[in-house]
């Protein structure tokens, strides 16, 4: 019998036999020891160990630390950013479980992987002490001003939202479908939404030449949240317009912003424990940072057929899908991961970077 175990220090799948109790990851080389892990069925013949792999009560531990991160600046100037928003609608009866493991597992991509300092990265979640960071609609407004101001050529900046979606119907003609798509803060009932119009104004529209931004938004009806002028049409491996029929304009000052989303505009995304047994996460994110893992060279293309991969395995087991959701979808696939651009690029030659 096949057992797979979740590296708790690089997220990685490892395969092992059931009798084991220590293990050494060959892909982070952490040692990990397994005190207590409980078992799902993932095929006829293979088990997944499942752990904790964030905060206290961790099932499993490394004894090997993290390799530190090299410093990216040694000016005042940080070439690279990140805002990271975790909403978990905490009291709500939309509340959500999955997301601040969904913020932990994108730091730790972007500090042990793509070489993020920790200072540069501002959390937003409800479980922050200091109202300043919990992500309300000021607060989350307020972050990414923050992440393009004084952008310079080579900066690599990061905007990663887990939360709801929502879409709203458009009444000025700024999209082809008729609808405009939104991101909901913690305070969205009171203080309202936040519209793709006005992110795309905030962080793309700034972008000056040799800056990049890299949307990452695990969220239902999120695949052209930024407004993009080109989306990726994976079954056709080919970009496909999106610049608004209105005429008005949605590009960059001369630089890049690169959005990968949960979903397409007309789909929902799911927050499950299908991908760890024990842990709710959303299934972009998961699947995001394990492929990452696995294919470090990763190229946009790969990383969208990877994902997708995984995505269809998954839903034919049913397990993305709550009862409700199956029934009323009829098992169909929920969420197809998009990636749109504000400028066309070769998708099977441009190597994945954060």
């Amino acid at each position: 019998m096949a057992t797979i175990i979740i590296c708790p220090n690089c997220h990685n799948q490892l395969q092992g036999t059931p009798s084991s109790a220590i293990y050494r990851c060959q892909f982070c080389k952490a040692k990990i020891s397994v005190e207590k892990c409980e078992t799902v069925p993932k095929g006829p013949l293979s088990f997944l160990l499942t752990t904790k792999l964030y905060g206290s009560g961790s099932l499993c531990s490394t004894s090997d630390q993290k390799p530190k991160p090299m410093m990216c600046s040694t000016s005042g100037h940080q070439p690279k950013k990140a805002v990271l928003c975790g909403v978990s609608y905490q009291m709500k009866k939309h509340k959500l479980k999955g997301t601040i493991n969904d913020v932990n597992r994108m730091k730790s991509l972007l500090v042990d992987k793509f070489c993020y300092p920790e200072n540069a990265i501002r959390v937003l979640t409800e479980e922050q002490s200091d109202p300043n960071l919990t992500p309300t609609k000021k607060n989350i407004q307020k972050a990414l001003s923050w992440l393009v101001e004084d952008c310079e050529s080579g900066d690599s900046l990061v905007f990663y939202f887990s939360g709801h979606g929502l879409r709203q119907p458009d009444f000025s003609q700024g999209e082809i479908d008729g609808y405009d798509e939104t991101i909901c803060p913690s305070d969205f009932m009171t203080a309202g939404m936040i519209f793709d119009n006005d992110i795309n104004t905030t962080v793309v529209k700034p972008l000056k030449k040799g800056v990049k931004l890299h949307a990452i938004v695990d969220a239902c009806h999120s695949g052209t949240i930024l407004d993009l002028e080109h989306v990726y049409n994976r079954k056709g491996k080919r970009w496909v317009n999106n610049k608004p029929p209105s005429g008005a304009s949605r590009s960059t000052n001369d630089g890049q912003a690169i959005s990968l989303s949960a979903c397409a505009d007309d789909q929902m995304a799911a927050d499950t424990s299908a991908f760890t047994g024990n842990e709710m996460t959303g299934a972009l994110t998961f699947l995001l940072v394990q492929t990452i893992a696995e294919n470090p060279n990763i190229t946009y293309g790969g990383l969208l057929d990877k994902m997708h991969e995984k995505i269809v395995h998954a839903n034919k087991h049913g397990c993305l899908n709550a009862p409700f959701l199956n029934k009323l979808f009829r098992r169909k696939l929920l969420q197809e991961c998009q990636l749109s651009s504000s400028n066309e690029f070769d998708v099977d030659e441009e190597a994945f970077k954060l």
